[in-house]
């Protein structure tokens, strides 16, 4: 698995001789700043793991976990437990507490592969979920969906006639839905992008039937969109 350390400089130190021991990490790099590590994931979309230290400076790390719309998982590395359940309702992978351990570091890493796995499998196969809709099971094509919104502690899936709204947090879908064919635009929105029609300066235009669906595009969000398009340029 391709991954990045995002740290300070004496934990960064560790975990880097820690990844260089395990056959199973490629180290792509160690940043120490919200802005690098921002910039280094919207260029690249191999990305599967995150080491993220709760001691970055000026960086708080639960709204960069809360605005993430990258599909790599994350484990957290921090001086104390205070934050775990916080964290794990985010949908982390693993936290870890310092001073980390190699063994412990290797058991994260376990569960990460874990993750990653049932990921690949699902970006593989899977074609079809099912939505709980009062006591009842309904199947829905993954490619039926147009977008997915976010609706506070819900989501709400449509397709050309019908809306889904069921107890999901948006990071969790996010993981749930292949990449290939559903990419993140804004907080709010995850779309399909066989459908997008038009990508203009700050929305995008689905293509719903015979009409057309304008929704948002976040400013954090577009170049990831335009590096995940086909595009011409002279």
């Amino acid at each position: 698995m391709n991954c990045i350390i995002c740290a300070n400089n004496k934990s960064s130190q560790l975990l880097e001789e820690f990844v260089g021991k395990s056959s199973s990490l490629n180290l792509i790099g160690t940043f120490s700043d919200s802005g690098s590590i921002r910039d280094q994931l919207s260029k690249r979309q191999d990305i599967d793991l995150i080491f993220l230290d709760v001691d970055i400076p000026e960086m708080d790390i639960f709204n960069f976990i809360n605005d993430f719309y990258h599909q790599a998982n994350i484990i957290i590395i921090s001086p104390d437990d205070k934050d775990a359940l916080k964290a794990f309702e985010f949908n982390i992978v693993d936290y870890l507490i310092k001073p980390v351990s190699f063994s412990r570091f290797c058991k994260a890493v376990d569960k990460a592969i874990r993750f990653y796995s049932r990921r690949e499998i699902r970006n593989q196969g899977d074609n079809e979920i099912f939505i709980k809709k009062d006591s009842s099971l309904i199947k829905l094509k993954i490619k039926d969906i147009i977008y997915i919104e976010a609706l506070e502690n819900y989501v709400t899936l449509a397709t050309i006639d019908k809306k889904f709204t069921i107890h999901f947090s948006m990071k969790a879908i996010e993981n749930q839905v292949p990449s290939e064919i559903f990419i993140r635009v804004h907080r709010s929105y995850i779309v399909n992008k066989r459908l997008i029609r038009t990508i203009k300066e700050n929305s995008l235009d689905l293509i719903i039937g015979d009409t057309l669906k304008n929704l948002p595009v976040g400013k954090s969000f577009r170049d990831l969109l335009l590096n995940n398009i086909n595009m011409i340029t002279r």
